[in-house]
Protein backbone atom coordinates (compact mmCIF):
# COMPACT_ATOMS: atom_id res chain seq x y z
CA UNK A 1 0.00 0.00 0.00
CA UNK A 2 1.78 3.29 -0.40
CA UNK A 3 2.57 4.68 2.13
CA UNK A 4 -0.08 7.70 2.42
CA UNK A 5 -3.22 5.73 0.78
CA UNK A 6 -5.56 5.99 4.38
CA UNK A 7 -4.27 9.76 4.70
CA UNK A 8 -5.35 10.47 1.17
CA UNK A 9 -8.54 8.56 1.29
CA UNK A 10 -9.45 10.37 4.86
CA UNK A 11 -8.90 13.79 3.19
CA UNK A 12 -11.11 12.58 -0.27
CA UNK A 13 -13.75 11.92 2.32
CA UNK A 14 -13.85 14.95 3.87
CA UNK A 15 -15.18 16.87 0.53
CA UNK A 16 -17.79 14.77 0.17
CA UNK A 17 -21.22 17.00 -0.25
CA UNK A 18 -18.87 19.96 -2.13
CA UNK A 19 -21.13 21.01 -4.79
CA UNK A 20 -20.21 20.23 -8.38
CA UNK A 21 -18.78 22.86 -10.06
CA UNK A 22 -16.29 22.62 -13.45
CA UNK A 23 -13.09 23.73 -13.02
CA UNK A 24 -13.37 24.25 -8.99
CA UNK A 25 -11.81 23.12 -6.36
CA UNK A 26 -12.54 24.28 -3.08
CA UNK A 27 -13.82 22.23 -0.28
CA UNK A 28 -17.45 22.81 0.73
CA UNK A 29 -17.64 25.51 -2.02
CA UNK A 30 -17.03 23.54 -5.32
CA UNK A 31 -15.22 20.76 -7.57
CA UNK A 32 -14.86 18.82 -10.28
CA UNK A 33 -13.14 15.74 -9.88
CA UNK A 34 -9.61 17.24 -10.93
CA UNK A 35 -10.75 19.71 -8.34
CA UNK A 36 -10.51 16.72 -5.72
CA UNK A 37 -7.60 15.32 -6.65
CA UNK A 38 -5.72 18.94 -6.91
CA UNK A 39 -7.37 19.94 -3.43
CA UNK A 40 -5.98 16.70 -1.93
CA UNK A 41 -2.95 17.16 -3.40
CA UNK A 42 -2.38 21.19 -1.76
CA UNK A 43 -3.40 19.61 1.39
CA UNK A 44 -0.56 16.79 1.09
CA UNK A 45 1.92 19.31 -0.21
CA UNK A 46 0.59 23.05 0.79
CA UNK A 47 0.82 24.07 -3.30
CA UNK A 48 -0.01 22.53 -6.69
CA UNK A 49 2.57 21.14 -9.06
CA UNK A 50 1.17 22.95 -11.90
CA UNK A 51 -2.31 24.92 -12.16
CA UNK A 52 -3.88 23.05 -15.33
CA UNK A 53 -5.44 24.92 -18.11
CA UNK A 54 -8.92 25.67 -18.88
CA UNK A 55 -10.95 22.93 -20.31
CA UNK A 56 -14.04 21.98 -21.67
CA UNK A 57 -16.12 18.73 -19.95
CA UNK A 58 -15.48 17.61 -23.54
CA UNK A 59 -11.71 17.42 -22.46
CA UNK A 60 -10.00 16.58 -25.34
CA UNK A 61 -12.54 14.11 -27.13
CA UNK A 62 -12.63 16.24 -30.75
CA UNK A 63 -8.53 15.53 -30.87
CA UNK A 64 -8.34 12.08 -28.64
CA UNK A 65 -5.30 13.61 -26.99
CA UNK A 66 -4.79 11.89 -23.41
CA UNK A 67 -4.25 15.42 -21.70
CA UNK A 68 -5.79 14.54 -18.19
CA UNK A 69 -3.46 11.26 -18.40
CA UNK A 70 -0.20 12.61 -18.94
CA UNK A 71 -0.67 15.49 -16.67
CA UNK A 72 -1.04 11.82 -13.70
CA UNK A 73 1.79 10.74 -15.27
CA UNK A 74 3.81 13.94 -14.86
CA UNK A 75 2.96 14.28 -11.11
CA UNK A 76 1.57 11.00 -9.39
CA UNK A 77 3.45 8.06 -9.13
CA UNK A 78 1.78 5.23 -11.79
CA UNK A 79 0.88 1.58 -11.02
CA UNK A 80 1.27 -1.60 -12.74
CA UNK A 81 -2.07 -3.26 -13.54
CA UNK A 82 -0.82 -6.11 -12.14
CA UNK A 83 -0.31 -4.08 -9.12
CA UNK A 84 -2.71 -4.50 -5.85
CA UNK A 85 -5.33 -1.56 -5.74
CA UNK A 86 -4.42 0.30 -2.64
CA UNK A 87 -6.64 2.54 -0.14
CA UNK A 88 -5.57 5.84 -1.63
CA UNK A 89 -5.02 4.61 -5.42
CA UNK A 90 -6.15 7.77 -7.78
CA UNK A 91 -8.37 5.89 -10.43
CA UNK A 92 -8.50 7.03 -14.23
CA UNK A 93 -11.53 6.35 -15.69
CA UNK A 94 -12.61 6.00 -19.43
CA UNK A 95 -16.02 6.71 -19.54
CA UNK A 96 -17.07 5.54 -23.41
CA UNK A 97 -14.56 2.54 -25.39
CA UNK A 98 -12.69 4.73 -27.45
CA UNK A 99 -13.21 8.03 -25.76
CA UNK A 100 -10.18 9.64 -23.65
CA UNK A 101 -10.16 9.46 -20.22
CA UNK A 102 -12.02 11.95 -18.42
CA UNK A 103 -12.78 11.17 -15.05
CA UNK A 104 -10.95 10.46 -11.91
CA UNK A 105 -11.84 9.25 -8.28
CA UNK A 106 -10.10 8.33 -4.61
CA UNK A 107 -10.40 4.90 -4.22
CA UNK A 108 -11.62 4.56 -0.16
CA UNK A 109 -12.37 1.16 0.07
CA UNK A 110 -11.14 -2.17 -0.62
CA UNK A 111 -13.06 -5.54 -0.52
CA UNK A 112 -16.78 -6.77 -1.32
CA UNK A 113 -17.78 -3.24 -0.64
CA UNK A 114 -15.23 -1.33 -2.47
CA UNK A 115 -15.95 2.52 -3.04
CA UNK A 116 -14.42 5.29 -4.29
CA UNK A 117 -14.62 9.20 -3.84
CA UNK A 118 -15.51 10.88 -6.64
CA UNK A 119 -17.01 14.96 -8.03
CA UNK A 120 -19.56 14.07 -10.19
CA UNK A 121 -21.84 16.08 -12.40
CA UNK A 122 -25.64 16.57 -11.21
CA UNK A 123 -24.25 14.88 -7.91
CA UNK A 124 -21.19 16.56 -6.27
CA UNK A 125 -18.13 14.89 -4.23
CA UNK A 126 -19.65 11.76 -3.29
CA UNK A 127 -18.83 7.90 -2.09
CA UNK A 128 -19.88 5.77 -4.59
CA UNK A 129 -19.12 1.96 -4.95
CA UNK A 130 -16.88 0.67 -7.19
CA UNK A 131 -19.47 -2.25 -8.87
CA UNK A 132 -18.58 -3.50 -12.01
CA UNK A 133 -19.66 -1.00 -14.47
CA UNK A 134 -17.67 1.70 -12.96
CA UNK A 135 -14.12 -0.95 -11.98
CA UNK A 136 -14.14 -2.13 -15.77
CA UNK A 137 -13.60 1.88 -16.78
CA UNK A 138 -10.74 2.38 -14.89
CA UNK A 139 -7.65 2.60 -17.56
CA UNK A 140 -5.28 3.57 -15.10
CA UNK A 141 -4.35 3.85 -11.43
CA UNK A 142 -1.67 6.13 -9.41
CA UNK A 143 -0.66 6.82 -5.87
CA UNK A 144 0.16 10.92 -4.45
CA UNK A 145 4.35 10.40 -3.67
CA UNK A 146 5.51 10.34 -0.65
CA UNK A 147 5.81 13.60 0.76
CA UNK A 148 9.18 15.34 1.69
CA UNK A 149 9.94 16.28 5.49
Amino acid sequence: MGEQGPRVAQIARQWIGTPYLHQASLQGAGADCLGLIRGIWRTLYEQEPERPPAYSRDWSEPSGNEALWRAARRHLIAKEKSAAWDVGDVLLFRMCSGAVAKHLGILVQLGPNAAFVHAYSGHGVVESALGTAWRRRVVARFEFPKESG
